[in-house]
């Protein structure tokens, strides 16, 4: 791990150089970092793409990284550096893995004997495969054969219940009619005993039930691969609570299966890069650190200390409070979530609560965790996501998220920028960036079929589009070329399917980018981040003319994210008690003096609008004024004029420094 580590030393060096850190730590997810567990993805951030540096491509920070992978780096190396996310201290890696199984004595015994199982049930299930080819049925036997494969998966344990829950979302790795009844997975596990998960909860708390609990459910209100759910009032303060309770001896079988697992996987290396660009133990790694970050509730504890951090300031979602001193690495209580789970739209609907209103905020809450702080629940499948009575939306189970870096979420605006500007050529490049491709793919032939699934989609225009038909069509590309959905965007991509999903159930003529678009216009136009600053000029500018209609359409769009959420109910009720701001107008202060700098200060932005003003031998001045008519109501003139005057000594003395540096240069 020397080289990581190097690595992660150069990136803190590079970014502290680089940044003014303004507000929040940077540290990954929004808050400062456990010394157990040390992320530095934002520090990290231009370290994250190994597979930018092997392109010589530039990140957007104005220089290039020129450092390539060394070929000796392994798996779990390279899986640090395309995430931009540095791990000096895990839970997971192939060695903890190896020493943890054979520490034990009949270790070996005990491995031969889950390998000969799991080698019989999967070798069975896969002659009965070969026998329906050689006979020629084997589509017509499609859905009896996934149905065989979900309850093989059940029968030989919790690893493989959770590797069918991760194949549910890899269409780089299994077949759609498959993949779907997989998903079945995410909601129907058996549960275990009462009995067993009593003990279990009296050992980690080191009490009876009684002296904690007063009242605890005799059934369990949901049960997954790792462990179940009960809810229960607390004895102090009669406050209700959800406990999460482990599965009994799970973690020494979860250690056989991944050092099993990636056993096996070093056999696959060369198919695995044929198929899909990296080795197979790349994906097994992914899968094991995911795993067992699940397996610790603490570090669950952890991920839910940080959405509420995130979403402080946020009155339209609600997350759940954890107590930390009753919950445990195998244990988790935390508070109980009174809502209405989406699968019902008549009770929410009864309930009184606006369902339009309800799924902007859902839409912006989702997005909010992808785009602006990397942190992105993983799982929001119905049974984990609520309404709640007074029109907030409420997410539980955290055990699984998504943590992409501050060069994964520019990365993800930079492909957006080229769909709108229909750089295909670009948005290729961008899932190279982004580890789907490995480094020095050539993407020529990708650029005609991305170039197809785009268009098709977006032809159709806002009524018919949808991530659900995008992603088929993405899944036909994804087998017919040797692309790999890294595990974070497996989740986000699950996790924005699953929510389009709940917004169909609840409203079937739903149009999920009509809430989308005027998100991202918004931040386009809003957000302080000067990256984002640079996308706004890409997406102004298309093929060096300045593109007026399309200033007009981001203005509109996020004129009406404003309008839509501060009329929202939910937001409204909330703010009154004093848990949040309430956004009535687009604060483009930021973005106005930001425009007003780089007028003056960049001699090649300065040229571009002038031309822009006339363009075609004619002076744009009505569409000054169409731009000016539609902000006029946004703008406090008086206040935006006191903001320029306190800036312009800065501007001033940058100008002067950009003058005096051109006269020395030419000199």
């Amino acid at each position: 791990m020397d080289f990581v580590l190097a690595n992660c030393t150069h990136a803190v060096l590079f970014s502290a150089k680089q940044r003014t850190l303004k507000g929040r730590s940077t540290l990954v997810r929004g808050r400062k970092q456990k010394v157990s567990v040390i992320r530095i993805s934002n520090f990290a951030a231009e370290v994250s793409g190994s597979r930018a540096a092997a392109s010589g491509r530039s990140d957007g920070s104005g220089e290039s990284k020129n450092w390539q992978v060394p070929k000796s780096s392994t798996a779990l190396e390279l899986l640090d550096i395309e995430r931009g996310v540095c791990i000096p201290f895990r839970k997971y890696s192939p060695e903890t893995v190896r020493n943890k199984v054979l520490e034990s004595r009949g270790a070996v015994l005990s491995l031969i004997s889950r390998g000969v199982e799991i080698v019989w049930s999967l070798g069975l299930y896969w002659s009965t495969l070969m026998y329906d080819c050689f006979v020629g049925r084997d589509e017509e036997v499609v859905p009896f054969r996934a149905q065989q494969l979900r309850n093989l998966l059940c029968n030989l344990g919790p690893s493989f219940i959770k590797a069918g829950q991760v194949l549910a979302n890899r269409p780089d790795i299994i077949r759609e009619d498959y993949m779907n009844e997989l998903c079945i997975l995410q909601d129907d596990v058996p549960p275990f005993p009462n009995e067993v998960a009593f003990n279990i909860i009296e050992e980690e708390l080191g009490r009876p039930l009684e002296a904690v609990f007063s009242k605890i459910s005799s059934r369990t209100i949901a049960a997954a691969s790792l462990g179940q759910v009960y809810r229960a009032t607390l004895r102090d303060s009669g406050e209700d609570v959800a406990i999460k309770v482990q599965r009994p001896k799970i973690e020494p079988i979860i250690y056989q299966d991944l050092f099993l697992f990636r056993t096996l996987a070093s056999f696959l290396n060369g198919i695995s890069l044929q198929k899909l660009g990296c080795n197979a133990e790349l994906i097994v790694d992914e899968f094991g650190e995911k795993l067992l970050e699940e397996l610790d509730y603490t570090l669950e504890a952890r991920n839910l200390e940080d959405f509420l951090e995130n979403f402080k300031n946020d009155p339209t979602v609600k997350i759940p409070r954890v107590y930390k001193q009753l919950s445990g690495s195998r244990v988790l209580v935390m508070e109980w979530i009174d809502g209405i789970r989406c699968t019902d739209p008549q009770a929410i609907k009864n309930a009184g609560i606006d369902v339009d209103g309800f799924l902007t905020v859902g839409v912006s809450a989702a997005l909010r965790q992808l785009l602006e702080f990397g942190l992105f629940h993983g799982d929001p499948h119905p049974g984990n996501i609520f309404a709640m009575r007074d029109g907030r939306i409420a997410y539980v189970d955290f055990g699984n998220v998504a943590v992409l870096s501050q060069l994964n979420k520019q990365i993800l605006i930079d492909a957006v920028v080229h769909a709108v500007n229909e750089d295909y050529a670009e948005m290729a490049n961008d899932f190279t960036r982004l580890g789907f491709l490995a480094p020095g793919t050539d993407v020529a032939p990708i650029i005609p079929a991305l170039e197809a699934i785009w268009q098709n989609s977006a032809g159709k225009g806002l009524s018919d589009f949808n991530f659900r038909s995008v992603t088929g069509k993405f899944n036909q590309l994804v087998y017919n070329y040797p692309i790999r959905i890294p595990e974070r965007f497996s989740l986000v991509i699950r996790s924005l399917l699953t929510q389009e999903g709940i917004c169909f159930t609840l409203k079937p003529n739903f149009k999920f980018l009509e809430v989308a678009y005027p998100y991202v216009a918004k931040r386009l136009l809003t957000d302080p981040n000067p990256a984002l600053r640079e996308r706004l000029i890409q997406v102004l500018f298309k093929d060096g003319m300045f593109q007026w209609k399309r200033l007009e359409n981001l203005i509109v769009l996020a004129k009406e994210n404003v309008v839509k959420m501060s009329s929202n109910p939910a937001l409204q009720k909330n703010d009154l008690q004093g848990s949040g701001k309430v956004e009535k107008k687009l604060d483009l202060k930021d973005t106005i003096k930001d425009g007003a700098r780089l007028f003056l200060l960049d001699a090649g932005i300065r040229r571009q609008l002038l031309l822009a003003l006339t363009e075609d031998s004619q002076l744009h001045v009505q569409e000054l004024v169409d731009v000016y008519r539609l902000l006029e109501d946004q703008i406090d003139v008086p206040s935006m004029a006191l903001e320029v005057a306190r800036d312009f000594p800065t501007v001033v003395r940058d100008l002067m420094l950009a003058w005096t540096e051109s006269v020395l240069s030419d000199r």
